[in-house]
This record gives C-alpha cells, structure tokens and sequence, in this order.
C-alpha cells in the first residue's frame, strides 16, 4: 500500500502527527481507551493511518490487520443493501413495510398500559414506511433507551438487536406484537429501525442476510475481513473488548480470543452486528465517494447515494428539533437525517469544523467515520470501548482533523 504524503494532499504533517500524541496522552496512557486506530483519506488515498496501543490484554499492539467489532457503522451497509434492491425495482423507499413484513400491518401507537398492565394503543396517522426504517422515525425503539413503557417491553422480552435469543423472523413477530412510541415520522428515535430492514432485505432479496452481504458488497468491494462472525482462521486478529464497569473503570467486555462473534449470531444483525478493519471500512468509504463505485465495480448509482445523503427529516428539520431519544451516535443541533447517514446541514449549529453535506456514523464500541465530499477527504476510527457518548472523542478528532488541512 502506497500512503500519500500529508504535504501532497493538502494536510500539515506536523498536526496529523499531534492526533496521535493527543490521543495517547488523553486517552491511552490514562487507561481511557485500551486503543486507538486513525485513517485519514484524501481523494482516496491514505493520508495517515496509525495504530496505537495493545489488540489484547498483555498482547502485541493494533495493527492494520487488526479486526473491530463496528457496531452500528454496520447500519449504512444495511442502507446501501436496501437501496440495491430498490435499484432493481424489487421495493420502493415508499413501500410500507407491511407489504413485506406483515407481523407489522396491525401496529398501534402507544396509549397507556405497560409496567403488568395490557398495553392500550391506538392507530398510526400513517403506515410504517421503508423511509421510516432508513431515517429512525419508525416509532420503533431501543430497549437500552430506558425512556419509556415501551423499551422496557423490549428489555422484558429480551428484543435485542444482535446476539439475543431471536432470530430474524422472531425478532420481526415479538416487534408486531408491541406498540410504537409515536406515529411513523412525528417523531425521531433511535431505534432497531435498520435490523427491521435487515429482515426486509432478507424477505425481498431470497438470501439471508450475510450472503447478500457476502455476495453483494463485500466481495465486488474486496472488503474480505468483514464479516458477521470472525472465521476461526482470523480470530487471533480480533481485539479485546471493553466496557465501563461499576467503579467507572474500564473492565473486560468480550475476549477477543473466546469472542461472541467468533460464533454465529442466531440474530443477523443489519443494525449491530459486523466486524470489520479500518482497511475495509476505507474500501466502503471510497465506494460512497467515488458515487457508488470502486475500481470498476458500481455497488450502487450515483444519483442514488445523492439521495441518501440529503436530508429526509419532515419538513427539512434538524435531529435538535425531531429527536425524541435519549442516546444516538450523534449531537442533534444542526444535524439531518438521511438513508442510513446523519447528515450535516449548518455547520454553525453543530459547533464543530465541516462541511455542508458531510454524512456520517459511529458505532456504541466508539468506533466512527465521516466522509466529507466538500474537502474530499474521510476518517475510519476504530478501537473497542462502550459506551460510546462518554468521551468527546469524536468531536475532538473532526476538530483536530479539519485544523491539519492546509
């Protein structure tokens, strides 16, 4: 792999170096993260990739082989899966989602009840449409909002989206059975929307959801270490997971040698469920800015990732003004919604450098990306800490990033 130099693509070498002193000072030798992985790609050639800290407890360091559970930057490649398919005409992102799930046709809005009492719903002002699933305003939610009677429901009926006790198909049957927060599009949440399309692209597509992947995405990209569950040839290249423990210190999530995701999942997660590396991620990346395609491959249209990554929000709101959740990959203010991206709208609102129509996502491990078609240029981050809101990591690399551009 040949890196472009910092100078070449308009960056200052000297501050993409300050990137990684900071997040070592900050972050690693704190005991903050266990570490860090940071590509920076200008007109897709790589700018800056380093690795810092060790993959494993007591082990060697992170390399460019290393692998990372991405969490929730699985949803845009659920996303792009979805608008495939649209492509072909086999479904519309108008479609309701009825049409093809049908354990979704008698859903209601809640209306009282829950906590031991029947839940009391009433009906939609409009049907769930596939829009909904892409832009969060199902009306579904997550169990971990902990907000309402209704994600408590989730929580009690064990309605996770990845490594749970349902498949698919039960996932998509218990989901039928209870209410929705709001009516679809009054409202904004984060939610299982994308592993509700998972079961979609399954039902339409014939195939489950890791073959269309396979097939589809990840082999035409050559994104060959992406995968729902790590084969038992590349196991040794999975990172040790963490999490906050009770004393607020970090504590062992998932053994990377003895992973949950070295097995696989009963639940085939579109919201949740991949591992990946920051190598294959840039591939998806490049594909997204290069208009769908990548070394003469197209995954999908131009004008069809136009559509994505303009904002879809009723009546052009920001997340600030919709949003009805408690916890997302993103801040609100400033910030719209497309198919399977948040997408920036005013950057003054965000508080934060960028560009008008960058689009991006993170995942609850705090791993992230961002591409901005205005400078050209995008980020992979990776490392194996949840939750992801509690360090203002994200901010502070688009900060440091945007200031190392000439």
């Amino acid at each position: 792999m040949t890196n472009a130099t910092a100078s070449a693509t308009g960056f200052d070498a000297g501050r993409l170096t300050a990137i990684d002193a900071f997040l070592k000072a900050r972050y690693l030798d704190t005991g903050l993260l266990p570490h860090a992985q940071l590509l920076i790609a200008r007109d897709g050639e790589i700018v800056h990739f380093s690795h810092q800290g060790a993959a494993r407890e007591g082990g060697a360091p992170i390399d460019d082989r290393s692998l990372f559970r991405i969490a929730s930057m699985t949803k845009p490649i659920t996303s792009i899966a979805f608008m495939m398919l649209v492509e072909a005409g086999k479904v519309a992102v108008d479609t309701p989602v009825h049409h093809v799930l049908p354990a979704f046709k008698q859903l209601g809005v809640y209306n009282g009840g829950g906590a031991g009492v029947p839940f009391a719903t009433k009906p939609t002002a409009e049907p769930m449409r596939m829009l909904d699933l892409l832009r969060h305003t199902s009306g579904l939610t997550y169990s971990f909002q902990n907000r309402s009677n209704v994600d408590a429901a989730y929580r009690e009926g064990r309605i996770e989206s990845w490594h749970g006790n349902l498949d698919l198909d039960g996932f998509v049957a218990a989901l039928g059975k209870l209410p929705l927060e709001f009516s679809p599009g009054e409202g904004w949440n984060y939610s299982v929307a994308t592993d509700v399309l998972g079961a979609v692209i399954e039902r339409v597509s014939g195939q489950t959801l890791d073959a269309f992947f396979a097939e589809r995405i990840f082999a035409p990209l050559g994104m060959d270490d992406t995968f729902f569950q790590v084969p038992a040839d590349k196991i040794d290249r999975l990172t040790d997971c963490y999490t906050l423990g009770e004393a607020r210190q970090r504590q062992l999530y998932d053994r990377g040698e003895a992973s949950a995701w070295s097995r696989r999942p009963k639940l085939l997660s579109g919201g949740g469920g991949l591992v990946s590396s920051a190598l294959d991620y840039h591939r998806f990346c490049r594909m997204c800015e290069n208009g769908g395609t990548l070394d003469g491959v197209r995954i999908v249209g131009r004008k069809t990732l136009d559509l994505m990554t303009m904002n879809h929000l009723p009546g052009g709101k920001d997340l600030a003004s919709l949003s009805r959740s408690l916890f997302s990959e993103t801040q609100n203010a400033g910030t719209g919604f497309g198919l399977g991206f948040a997408v920036t709208q005013d950057v003054a609102k965000t508080m934060i450098p960028g560009s008008k129509g960058e689009y991006y996502w993170g995942g609850m491990f705090s791993t992230a990306f961002f591409i901005d078609p205005v400078e050209r240029l995008h980020m992979v981050f990776m490392t194996q800490f949840s939750p992801s809101s509690l360090y203002p990591i994200r901010r502070e690399l688009k900060t440091m990033i945007y200031a190392a551009l000439n």
